[in-house]
């Protein structure tokens, strides 16, 4: 018995037909199957079900395997006056859902008996319209989506139960496709496990870590989370190759001439190291000269470089288009990700949330990235190190982006780049349970004591932005005062 077949044995075995369970015996009309298909997606979103199923060949009432003549891939709509027109049903149908769900089509034989049936995903950000009406089960009848506002309700909000993390990329794989698809090797390497002596073992665990989910007919269903992390090949998931990586290279200081740009279509898991390997052999380097040898030092902290990639795949918004790109010019490095963070960007030193918690649990336990909190305080800490500017934080439209400055003396920066590394320094020294001052300042820009006026007034103008403040208020002595950032 094939996969198919297996499928309709469940599916027939339901109690009865159910809010993402339809039978037909043979085809009324176009409009009712579209109908249909608005209403069984809705109501498999409400219901936690990754598909719903609407089948022709099957008595609903008793769920007798009847067959039937309908041939859905190759009827044709029709047209005016029910006249067959020349437009293919699926994509007749396709055209009048919004959204157009990705639902499949499949026509086969059980005990002699041909059927038809249409495997339809479930909505997960807006209700699915057919015809500009949207539709819902209820019970085992179709009826306006309008007429029942709570239900309407439960489809805009599910997007937050079912995170895309979750949502199935790939279904119905034999044991064998999952192993070819996803990297395993990596999984247990990463995690500093021994790996387990059969495959069984090895899909077990994978769906314990909800990478794979298990069917009742012994296949498996590959979840988003599965795939971004370990696909060998990100173009084998046709709904998620546009979240590969991309790194551009280019000649100066603007897009002009690009000298170079890779795709990383490997899961972020399986291909992370080679990616941070690679972004650094690009980077600029200075020569530094000691007593003896001369050694290139790279112009950015490979641990700024790693944290700040990562937190671009952590906190990426993965329903939006887009894909997190890494930028390289001459003077700077510009890290982007779709989607605005949620938190802004004056608290990304202290405060940690992230849309995708799934994604960064594992990344965290692979070492890929740092615990909850502390990655944006180790890349402060490294560019202060290095003697870089402090890095900006930047909400776009629709994207978040990070710079990295290449180096700058004090005296080169504007004054907004001043500020922003005032502001920088004095998180980074209360999260250390430390407090600023102007000799930490002068550390931080390697001033000389006889230049502290310069830090005074640079400290100065950061209170007046509202960005830190005294310590202690009722304070007279300058010299001695000691600062904290406004949130404090």
């Amino acid at each position: 018995m094939d996969i198919l077949q297996q499928l309709l044995k469940h599916l027939i075995q339901q109690p009865q037909e159910c809010q993402w369970l339809e039978f037909k015996h043979n085809y009324h009309s176009d409009n009712e199957i579209g109908e249909r298909i608005s209403a069984l997606s809705n109501s498999a979103c409400i219901h936690h079900q990754p598909f719903a199923y609407l089948v022709f060949g099957v008595e609903d009432k008793t769920h007798n395997i009847l067959g039937t003549t309908f041939k859905p891939k190759s009827a044709t709509a029709k047209g005016e006056k029910g006249k067959e027109s020349k437009e293919e049903l699926e994509n007749w149908l396709i055209q009048r859902l919004n959204p157009r769900i990705d639902f499949e089509i499949e026509e086969f034989e059980y005990e002699g008996k041909h059927i038809a049936l249409f495997k339809i995903p479930a909505t997960v950000n807006q209700p699915v319209e057919f015809s500009n009406t949207a539709y819902i089960r209820v019970g085992s009848y179709t009826r306006k989506l309008n007429e029942f506002p709570e239900k309407a309700r439960k489809i805009w909000k599910n997007n937050i139960q079912n995170p895309f993390e979750r949502r199935i990329v790939l279904s119905n794989c034999t044991s064998d496709q999952v192993i070819s698809l996803l990297d395993s090797q990596i999984y247990f390497e990463r995690m500093s496990l021994p790996y387990p002596s059969t495959q069984k073992s090895v899909l077990d665990k994978f769906c314990a870590e909800k990478l794979i989910l298990s069917n009742y007919d012994g296949t498996y269903d590959i979840t988003n989370l599965g795939a971004l992390l370990l696909a060998k090949d990100l173009e084998q998931f046709d709904l998620l190759k546009r979240k590969a990586i991309r790194v551009i290279v280019y000649d100066g200081k603007n897009k002009l001439n690009t000298i170079r740009e890779i795709i990383g279509n490997k899961g972020y898991m399986v291909g992370f190291e080679n990616l941070i390997e690679w972004i650094n052999g690009q980077l600029p380097s200075n020569e530094m000269i000691g007593q003896a040898f001369r050694e290139e030092i790279r112009m950015y902290p490979e641990i700024a470089i790693r944290e700040l990639v990562a937190n671009a795949l952590i906190h990426q918004d993965l329903d939006e288009k887009g894909f997190p790109i890494i930028e390289i010019f001459s003077d700077r490095v510009e890290i982007s990700n779709a989607g605005i963070p949620l938190i802004v960007p004056d608290r990304f030193i202290d405060e940690y949330q992230s849309r995708n918690e799934l994604l960064a649990d594992v990344l965290r336990r692979a070492k890929i990235c740092e615990e909850k909190g502390s990655g944006i305080d180790k890349v402060i800490a490294a560019v202060e190190v290095f003697q870089l500017p402090a890095p900006n934080f930047l909400v776009q439209e629709k994207h978040t982006k990070t710079i990295l400055y290449a180096h700058q003396q004090l005296n080169e920066m504007d004054k907004k780049d001043k500020i922003r590394a005032t502001y920088q320094h004095c998180c980074l020294c209360y999260v250390n349970n430390e407090k600023m001052t102007n000799q930490s300042l002068r550390e931080r820009f390697k001033i000389d004591n006889h230049n502290a006026a310069i830090i005074s007034r640079l400290i100065g103008e950061t209170i007046s932005e509202n960005l830190i403040k005294n310590d202690d208020p009722e304070a007279k002595s300058k010299k001695y005062a000691k600062y904290i950032p406004y949130w404090a």
